[in-house]
């Protein structure tokens, strides 16, 4: 077994329902839910990391290179990153050739974990599956389907990870 870090940068994945606005948000005090959904799966090994939550469509260049700055310094050679789906691929194709000798999965979500009937737990379990198995490289995992950096993206038009 590999040792697993899981470092997040928030998307729909974290959000919740914001009853100010009736759209979703982070939560106050800037919380991710991604212990609760581990602690959920019984999945008990991974380091969480909360770099920042912030919604990918917001992304710019200095939160890629966050990203790759906190993949490099990670002691583990299985990381996940929990991701925003709008731009999940982008920031797959930047860390591409930037983390050297680590196996990085991308995941997220289409629907809030806070919802219920949210994607995200089957996608956070199949990253973490697949960031302990697949060989060394940039990774995307959606929707049950494994996608190299170079082929990871939405199909809007679907609501899938398909492309």
């Amino acid at each position: 077994m590999k040792d697993l870090r899981i470092i997040v940068t928030g998307g729909t994945i974290d959000k919740v329902h914001d009853p100010r606005t009736e759209g979703l948000a982070f939560a106050q005090g800037g919380a991710t839910h991604i212990p609760e959904i581990l602690r959920v799966g019984r999945c008990y090994f991974p380091v969480v990391e909360l770099l920042m939550l912030k919604d990918s469509l917001l992304f710019d260049d200095a939160d890629r290179l966050a990203i790759v700055t906190a993949v490099a310094a990670a002691p583990e050679e299985a990381i996940v990153v929990t991701h925003g789906t709008g731009t999940m691929g982008e920031t797959a194709r930047h860390l591409e050739g930037r983390c050297s000798g680590k196996t990085v999965v991308l995941t997220g979500a289409m629907r809030p974990f806070s919802l219920f009937a949210s994607d995200g737990e089957f996608n956070l379990g199949g990253a973490v599956v697949a960031a302990q198995c697949l060989s060394p490289g940039v990774w995307g995992v959606m929707n049950g389907r494994v996608f190299p950096a170079s082929r990871l993206g939405k199909n809007v038009e679907q609501g899938r990870f398909d492309v």
